[in-house]
C-alpha cells in the first residue's frame, strides 16, 4: 500500500510537467499555427495590416464621396463630418455642366481607348517575338527596352515635343497613336515584358504541333498563343487604359494643346480638372444665377466624376482582373 502511494507521488510531478508542456504547445499552435492550420495570432496580424493599408487607400475616396453630397450649410457646420444631412446631388449636376461631362467623357474614351487597343496588339506581338525567337542582338534589345523604361519621361519631354511638332502630329490624337503603333506607347515597355513572360509559359509542344499541321508563324501566334493569353491581355488592357486615362500632363502637352496655336478639339475629364475653377466660373456666369459659387463640395464632385468610369469598370471586371493577375504570375514549361 505504501509502495503504491509512493509511486503516485513520484508520478504526479511528471503529470504536471506534461500537462504544462501540452498547454504551452496548444497555446503556441493557437497563436502561431501549425502545418495544417494558421494560428489566430498570425491571422490577427495579417488582418490588422490589411485593414490599416486598406484604410489608407480608401480614406481619400470615402472623403470625396462624403463631401460631394454635402450642401454649403453642411460644409459650414462643424458638427457634420462624414454623413451629409441630405443626399444633395446638385453638386454633381453643376460640376457636370462645368466640365461638359458627356462630350469630355466621349473624348476621354477616345484618347484612352484607341492607344490602349493599339498598345495591346503591338505589345503582344513584340512580346511573342522576344519569347519565341532567338535572333542576333536579342539581349541588347531587351536591355534597351528595360533602360528606356527606367528613363523618366520628363527627360525626353521637350525633345519629344519638338520632334512631334516637326512631324505635324502635335495637338492631335496622332501624338498618342503613332508611338503606340511603333511600340512606344505609354508604359509599353512593361506591357511587352508582361507578354514576354506569359508567352514563355505556353508549352512549346503546342507550337510544334501547330507547325506539323502546317501552321506558319503568324497562324501559330494567332490561333495558339493569343487565345491562351487572355489573362495577360486583360491585365495589359486595364493597366494601359488607366494610365492613359489618368495621364494629364502629357495629354495636355501632346494631344489637347498646352500652348497657343491650333489646339485640338479633344479634351479629357482629368485635363478638365486642371481648369475646373475657371470653367465653373464661366458656366456659373452664363447660367444666370442658377449655379452656386464654387466650393469644396463641388470640387469633390468634379473629381469623383473624373474617376467614376474607372471605378465602374474596375468593379465590373474585378474578379477577372484578380484571376488574370494570378495566372500571369504562374510559371510554366
Amino acid at each position: 500500500m505504501q509502495d503504491a502511494i509512493q509511486k503516485k507521488q513520484v508520478k504526479r510531478p511528471k503529470n504536471r510537467l506534461s500537462y504544462k508542456g501540452a498547454w504551452k504547445d496548444r497555446l503556441r499552435k493557437f497563436v502561431f499555427g501549425s502545418k495544417e492550420k494558421e494560428g489566430a495570432g498570425k491571422q490577427v496580424v495579417v488582418y490588422v495590416l490589411l485593414i490599416s493599408i486598406g484604410f489608407v487607400y480608401l480614406y481619400p475616396l470615402l472623403y470625396m464621396i462624403s463631401k460631394s453630397f454635402m450642401t454649403v450649410s453642411d460644409l459650414l457646420d462643424s458638427s457634420v463630418q462624414w454623413l451629409p444631412t441630405t443626399g444633395y446631388i446638385d453638386n454633381y449636376k453643376n460640376a457636370a455642366r462645368a466640365m461638359n461631362f458627356w462630350k469630355t467623357f466621349k473624348d476621354s474614351v477616345i484618347v484612352a481607348g484607341i492607344p490602349t487597343l493599339i498598345n495591346v496588339v503591338i505589345c503582344a506581338t513584340v512580346g511573342y517575338g522576344f519569347a519565341r525567337y532567338n535572333f542576333p542582338g536579342k539581349k541588347v534589345l531587351m536591355g534597351l527596352l528595360i533602360f528606356s523604361f527606367i528613363i523618366p519621361p520628363q527627360i525626353t519631354m521637350m525633345p519629344t515635343y519638338v520632334f512631334y511638332t516637326d512631324l505635324g502630329i502635335i495637338n492631335s490624337l496622332k501624338a498618342f497613336v503613332i508611338p503606340a503603333i511603333l511600340g512606344q506607347g505609354l508604359k509599353a515597355q512593361i506591357f511587352i515584358l508582361i507578354f514576354w513572360q506569359f508567352f514563355r509559359q505556353v508549352p512549346q509542344a503546342l507550337i510544334e504541333a501547330a507547325k506539323i499541321d502546317g501552321a506558319g508563324h503568324f497562324k501559330s501566334f494567332a490561333r495558339i498563343s493569343i487565345p491562351s493569353a487572355a489573362p495577360a491581355i486583360l491585365v495589359v488592357f486595364l493597366f494601359s487604359i488607366v494610365w492613359y486615362w489618368n495621364e494629364s500632363y502629357l495629354t495636355q502637352l501632346y494631344v489637347v494643346g498646352a500652348t497657343g496655336g491650333s489646339e485640338s478639339t479633344l479634351s479629357t475629364l482629368v485635363v478638365s480638372l486642371k481648369t475646373f475653377e475657371s470653367s465653373y466660373s464661366a458656366a456659373a456666369s452664363q447660367s444666370g444665377g442658377m449655379m452656386v459659387s464654387i466650393n469644396e463640395n463641388i470640387k469633390m464632385a468634379g473629381t469623383m466624376l473624373s474617376i467614376l468610369p474607372l471605378l465602374i469598370m474596375y468593379f465590373v471586371l474585378q474578379r477577372q482582373f484578380v484571376e488574370s493577375v494570378d495566372r500571369t504570375g504562374i510559371t510554366g514549361e
